[in-house]
């Protein structure tokens, strides 16, 4: 018997009993649906939680005293002239990249003294894009430029300090050389982010004032946050960025991706991320689980069948590659099926989206792990992962026919005419 005729065989096989096929065919395309639904809304969501945090003050890679993670500090900072950040741009992939002096500060006004961190910032280098505080300005408006004489607080941080806009803030801090320095501003913004971490302990400065105050030396600051397209790139974009120039910043310096600067972030990330596939896991199991009881069941009322096949001439291995294309059908006709059952779920949830505020009781922002998100639940697969998924079920179903592919091609001919 010809080997080339066996996929037509196998076709003609699995049609022969049209009910219980398409039953393992719904089965395939439902856990296909599972599958991708539930990755897509993930990839989706973990992907706007990490831009939100990079966008609140991080980046997606982030050049910053090689100590300053360990112990963040205001005097732990990093030279990097204009040419230098330029270079940064420049790279593959590099959306933005933005010097900032990042650490802690001590508020006072006449009614109280709260600790606050501070984002000393240059408002002509940063955008929406780049600084997610920037649309949260509920009241006032962000600085003209680096050098104004102001200060943006969160509304919870403002309204314990019981100031508003136009009232002065002192602040104090630690300045390089070890000595306490303070400086005063008047209250310029106010921001409302939804998460209360943010809102309580987030206040934002110009940084030349702030720099100067602190005794940085010309290009001295604490990091540089460094933005991309996409986020998966952050790994390759930060060796690529310490190759290019980690010689030039010196041994004091280090290029961290997101996950390594925020553990806890990229902690609750990896948890979701491995709880996906764990269901995707049991979802695959099932679904194989139904293909080998359709593809046995198909096996055992065909042994009389496979008998004759086998004393006509039909080789043991024959016989197992003719059920394993069974089985490799069913794999792609329920990738088709899949494909047309998910097609309009997966169209509304990544257009339309579900709007989850009634459920989460939250009328804004819903805060994941110290991140302010809009209360809305998207689906946006990435191309390998729904390639992933593809792959599974082409692997879970010809993973369940080889024990019914086994048995066909251990078939007796002589016992299996016997049998009526």
């Amino acid at each position: 018997m010809n080997g080339l005729k066996l996929p037509t065989l196998a076709w003609r096989n699995i049609w022969r009993n049209t009910r219980r096929t398409l039953i393992t065919l719904f089965s395939i395309a439902f856990g296909t649906l599972l599958a991708v639904v539930m990755t897509g809304i993930g990839d989706s969501s973990y992907s706007e939680l990490i831009d939100h945090a990079a966008r609140l003050g991080g980046g997606h890679v982030i050049v910053q005293h090689s100590t300053y993670l360990d112990a963040p500090s205001l005097k732990k900072t990093v030279t990097v002239g204009p040419e230098l950040i330029d270079e940064i741009r420049a790279q593959p992939r590099v959306r933005a990249a933005v010097p900032r002096v990042t650490g802690g500060v001590m508020l006072a006004t006449s009614t109280n003294n709260v600790g606050a961190a501070v984002l000393g910032i240059d408002p002509n280098a940063e955008d929406e894009t780049t600084l997610g505080l920037v649309d949260s300005i509920v009241e006032g408006e962000m600085f003209s430029s680096p050098d104004e004489e102001g200060i943006i607080l969160g509304s919870v941080l403002a309204e314990n300090l019981g100031v508003t806009l136009g009232k002065k803030v002192v602040y104090t801090v630690t300045d390089k050389s070890g000595e306490i320095a303070s400086g005063l501003a008047r209250v310029s913004g106010i921001i409302t982010t939804g998460a209360t971490e943010v809102d309580a302990g987030t206040c934002l400065l110009p940084i030349n004032p702030f720099r100067e105050l602190l005794g940085y030396a010309p290009n001295e600051f604490t990091q540089v946050a460094v933005f991309l397209d996409d986020h998966r790139a952050a790994k390759d974009v930060a060796v690529a960025l310490d190759a290019k120039i980690g010689g030039q910043l010196g041994p004091v310096s280090a290029t961290l991706p997101w996950y390594d600067a925020q553990p806890d972030l990229a902690g609750f990330v990896s948890m979701k991320v491995n709880g996906t596939i764990v269901m995707e896991l049991i979802v695959t199991v099932l679904i194989a689980a139904g293909i080998f009881n359709t593809l046995f069941v198909s096996v055992m009322e065909r042994m009389r069948e496979l008998g004759i096949m086998a004393a006509i001439g039909f080789s043991g291995r024959q016989l197992f590659s003719l059920v394993l294309w069974e089985s490799l059908w069913l794999g792609l006709c329920g990738i088709v099926a899949g494909a047309l059952l998910t097609a309009w779920p997966y169209y509304y949830l990544s257009t339309t989206g579900i709007d989850v505020a009634q459920a989460t009781g939250s009328e804004g922002q819903v805060q994941v792990s110290g991140v302010s998100m809009a209360p809305m639940i998207y689906a946006d697969i990435y191309l390998p992962h729904l390639l992933g998924i593809a792959l599974a079920v082409v692997i879970a179903t010809m993973a369940a026919g080889l024990y019914p592919a086994y048995k066909a091609s251990s078939v007796s001919p002589v016992e299996a005419i016997r049998t009526v």
